[in-house]
């Protein structure tokens, strides 16, 4: 079974580009070479070798190995008992940050999951995809991210890197999270919740690593959504608080001056108005004005 599949355009994040069960003869080999894309292999029953970097590695059922881009590869099957695989290629911009959750790197890219027959599985699922049609892509990502996620959470216990890879994820997902709901009535408890973690732990690895805790980002990010919607001269100061969160418009004007010094009323007036008598000026070219002369750019 093999299968080849055109670059996603719809899932640059993570996307398969093929996929395959192969039971060897004696002494098949490929390689060296080099490839453009990740390609995971799964023994699912006998043996072979794989070199990289100048290391060889014996590998048998319940084992694996992963190619990176680029980087040249041999791998051979045994003599006498030759390895059937099975393996699936992928890429996309999250590729490289979940193989490392995985314990996964160009250091260390020998597989061990032997708990059960989960990734034949899925690569049996990703075959059966073929009567989808208009949802087989899709499909196939959620398939390889299944997969994926078997090996993070049975891997090796992650290291120092890994772990700050890690925090690096939670740090992100509490920022697109506030993001995409930043108009609703969201709290840190709310964000908490969402990531899974305890409030304070990750209060505290949020501020460690942006200076700022997750409660003033919040407000900084709705306060410059504000700030972009000013322009509008048909949003009112009540229609823009609405907007990004705040019910009371009291509450918001406090939190509005406290941020930038001056009333949400006074802001419109003072810095945003001579955008009419400009129309060339944008919005943010008015606002890096105001910046400039209050001491904040160079």
């Amino acid at each position: 079974m093999l299968e080849y599949l055109p670059r996603s355009k719809q899932h640059a994040e993570l996307h398969t580009t093929q996929f395959g069960i192969e039971e060897c003869i004696p002494g098949h080999f490929f390689g060296p070479a080099v490839r453009s894309h990740y390609l995971l292999h799964y023994v699912l029953s006998g043996q072979g070798v794989f070199e990289v970097g100048g290391k060889r590695y014996y590998l048998k059922k319940g084992q694996g190995f992963l190619i990176f881009p680029d980087i040249i590869t041999y791998y051979q099957a045994d003599t006498a008992d030759p390895w059937t695989y099975c393996w699936v290629g992928f890429n996309g911009t999250s590729a490289e940050l979940l193989l490392k959750q995985a314990g996964l790197t160009k250091a260390s890219p020998i597989i061990h999951y032997d708990r059960d027959d989960m990734i034949y599985q899925y690569l049996q699922l990703m075959n059966e995809s073929r009567v989808f049609h208009k949802a087989r892509e899709t499909r196939l990502t959620g398939l390889l991210y299944l997969l994926l996620s078997q090996l993070v959470e049975y891997g090796p216990v992650a290291s120092p890197e890994i772990k700050e890879t890690r925090a690096e994820i939670y740090v992100e997902q509490v920022k697109d999270f506030i993001e995409m709901n930043y108009p609703q009535s969201i709290t840190v408890e709310d964000i908490a919740q969402y990531i899974g973690l305890n409030r304070s732990y990750l209060c505290s690895l949020f501020k460690e690593r942006m200076l700022v805790s997750i409660q003033n980002y919040l407000i900084h990010y709705r306060i410059n959504k504000a700030c972009e919607m000013m322009g509008n001269a048909e949003l009112s100061i009540a229609d823009i608080s609405r907007s990004v969160g705040y019910n009371d418009a009291l509450l918001f004007s406090k939190m509005f001056k406290k941020v930038k010094g001056s009333s949400p009323k006074n802001y419109r007036t003072e810095i945003l108005a001579p955008i009419r008598d400009d129309s060339k000026k944008s919005i943010i070219q008015i606002e890096e004005e105001h910046l400039f002369y209050s001491g904040f750019l160079p």
